[in-house]
């Protein structure tokens, strides 16, 4: 009984110490000074454009590139495993830099940040809607009663400019269609090429490095419908970040594709610029969003 009292005992403390473990992981963790290297640290999200191992390969770089030409400053990139558990980091403040969508951009707003810049190449910022090569969805049509599949409600590019387009072709998204949102890029293209949806929504970047990493898969499916463009994704600092660390991130940023180390890094994102912006290039997006939400659905919502 002793045995067991101990053992008992063991396991409690244990299983304490993995759940402390586990909650610490889920608490946002904001800035600090390092008293041992002088250096400040800050945290760089990204919106889920690829999955977190992914996004580590493609951003990892071009971190590394700002901590080596900025030595007083630590940045550590942070990937999330959904856009909910992005927005909710975004919206808590925990992201001292981050790289959202438009819609995430316009909404930061609301939350603390302001934006500095943008990823260039607007004319890509365009949703595709991609069926495979042997459906037999060819017009728009063929698309009622069928499943699609998309990364998530407020993913802007590849899901809400999709939905806005069948909405302009007749397509009662609610009503014609059984949506998924399967919480990535690939998620959503890997639905459409496996059969377990009709179609799937993306956007070119994803499905560019999709055709080159998994080009087998990529055959079978072709791009059916695109969408027009929007401004593409920004970048945004949380207010009080050292307005001369956000000037020489953004100097860096807005540079890469002058020089052929940055360029091969951007070519890495299937990008081919940073520009700066402001909360005026962002304009058209609160067109849009308010259009949005006025016609096809409310912005949150899965059905």
């Amino acid at each position: 009984m002793k045995l067991f009292g101990s053992f008992f005992l063991f396991v409690m403390i244990l299983f304490t110490g993995c759940e402390q473990k586990a909650t610490k992981s889920y608490t946002p963790t904001y800035s600090s000074l390092n008293p041992n290297t002088n250096t400040q640290e800050y945290i760089f999200g990204i919106h889920p454009l690829h999955n977190p191992k992914r996004l580590f390969e493609v951003y990892g770089p071009l971190i590394d590139l700002i901590n080596e030409k900025i030595p007083t400053i630590k940045l550590k990139l942070e990937a999330s495993r959904n856009y909910d558990s992005f927005n909710k980091k975004l919206y808590s403040g925990h992201f001292d830099f981050a790289l959202p969508n438009p819609y995430q951009t316009v909404e930061s707003l609301k939350y603390g940040y302001d934006i500095f810049g943008k990823m260039g190449d607007d004319f890509n910022f365009r949703g595709i809607i991609l069926v495979r090569k042997d459906s037999n969805i060819k017009n728009i049509n063929d698309l009622k009663g069928k499943s699609i599949s998309y990364p998530a409600p407020t993913a802007l590019a590849a899901t809400m400019l999709p939905q806005d387009f069948l909405y302009s072709k007749g397509i009662d998204i609610k009503k014609d269609l059984k949506n998924f949102y399967v919480g990535s890029q690939e998620s959503s293209i890997m639905n459409v090429y496996l059969k377990k949806t009709d179609a799937a929504s993306t956007w070119p970047p994803p499905w560019f490095a999709f055709i080159k990493q998994r080009p087998n898969v990529a055959k079978e499916v072709q791009v059916q419908w695109e969408t027009k463009s929007l401004p593409n994704n920004g970048l945004v600092y949380k207010i009080g970040v050292d307005k001369k660390i956000v000037e020489q991130i953004a100097q860096i940023l807005f540079t890469l594709h002058e020089t052929p180390q940055g360029r091969e890094l951007l070519k890495r994102m299937e990008l081919s610029k940073y520009e700066k912006a402001s909360k005026e290039t962002y304009a058209p997006v609160d067109e849009y969003l308010e259009h949005f939400s006025k016609n096809i659905r409310d912005f949150e919502d899965r059905s």
